[in-house]
């Protein structure tokens, strides 16, 4: 059944995993996110739903067993914070060649380098733009709530096990760190290997009696073979830009300006959003909840009904590149940021608006 709780956003991700009937989580420690891997510790669901989970002996280790384990068609996550998932980019793109379902989060940090353990939303394009080597795609879900880091490990799952492909829960400090309260789903039996041959007939299951034996890779030297691979890929992502874009609107159908946020930024530009309106100031917020595939088409829309846009990030300007290229040059789109872990104030957004585009 049904709970209600009042929790960090990393508590709701690990009671979601574990309500899910998430198969095994892999990790290792790393500050904002280190509540995750603590909470299904302490937790201890091996005892009830039967789930692993284990602290690697690092972040390199994690993601190559979250390769292992959902080779064979299990359900399995890994969790980290900004230099922990550079770390994990190697096999992340070895994931995604090898068509592997999995759900990874990461709960960012401020950099370059080791940076800060403040909030910061600086691995935009590491995500959405590759990271790894090779043409490959995440599909990328940014929580604004500690309900939706809870929402969003079902979601995840769910669209990686639809399109084969893995799924990253981007959040940032913030959101992993405050309290709010949050419904945690009812709890799903796991699936046993029965259901998992039946739905995930290309895993590794051993040898079976009357079935070849699976093998599972990325690695294709015929130039011929990786470029049919990689047109699969291709085909794969487009239909997942069709069908998987979601966004939130709030107080757009009338707006002359339009802030673009995703996650802790989103929240504080609400509340701009508001002190705007009470100045006069028409505005309106899009909220892109899946930053790829991105929402371009409809922010393409309102580029022919408002004067401009701006974009809110909590970085030196990444998600306004893919604003400006939806848009296309039919309206002026301008970035506003902080840095270092510094988390703006909606003064601060109002102000940045008038300067840059009023």
């Amino acid at each position: 059944m049904e709970e209600i709780k009042l929790m960090k956003g990393n508590e709701a991700i690990a009671h979601a995993a574990i309500r899910y009937g998430t198969d095994g989580y892999f990790g290792y420690p790393i500050t904002p996110q280190s509540e995750i891997m603590e909470t299904l510790m302490a937790e201890m669901p091996w005892k009830t739903t039967g789930m692993v989970v284990l602290q690697a002996e690092s972040e390199v280790a994690a993601i190559n067993m979250v390769y292992g384990g959902a080779a064979s068609g299990k359900r399995v996550m890994t969790s980290s914070s900004s230099p922990g998932i550079s770390l994990k980019l190697e096999g992340i793109s070895y994931m995604a060649g090898a068509e592997l379902p999995c759900v990874i989060v990461n709960v960012m940090r401020g950099g370059p380098g080791l940076g800060t353990i403040q909030p910061s939303q600086a691995d935009y394009f590491q995500t959405v733009k590759g990271g790894g080597h090779g043409d490959y795609r995440l599909i990328t879900l940014a929580p604004y709530s500690v309900q939706e880091m809870a929402d969003f490990v079902a979601l995840g799952f769910d669209l990686a096990f639809a399109y084969s492909n893995p799924a990253m829960i981007l959040a940032d400090g913030i959101i992993g760190q405050m309290m709010e309260k949050v419904i945690l789903p009812p709890f799903r039996q796991r699936k046993t290997e029965a259901e998992i041959r039946h739905e995930s007939p290309w895993a590794v299951q051993g040898k079976l009696k009357d079935k070849k034996v699976n093998v599972i890779t990325s690695l294709e030297l015929d130039p011929a073979l990786m470029e049919k691979n990689n047109n699969r890929f291709q085909a794969k992502y487009r239909q997942i830009e069709e069908t998987e874009v979601r966004y939130e609107e709030y107080n757009c159908q009338d707006a002359e300006y339009l802030l673009i946020a995703f996650g802790s930024s989103a929240r504080i530009c609400m509340k701009a959003v508001e002190l705007a309106r009470e100045d006069g100031i028409r505005l309106g917020l899009l909220r892109p909840i899946t930053l790829w595939p991105f929402p371009k088409k409809i922010i393409e829309t309102y580029s022919t009904q408002v004067k401009g846009m701006l974009s809110v990030e909590l970085n030196a300007g990444q998600m306004v590149e893919d604003v400006r290229l939806a848009v296309n040059g039919k309206v002026k789109v301008e970035h506003f940021g902080r840095l270092g872990g510094i988390v703006f104030t909606p003064d601060e957004i109002i102000t940045a608006l008038k300067e840059k585009l009023l």
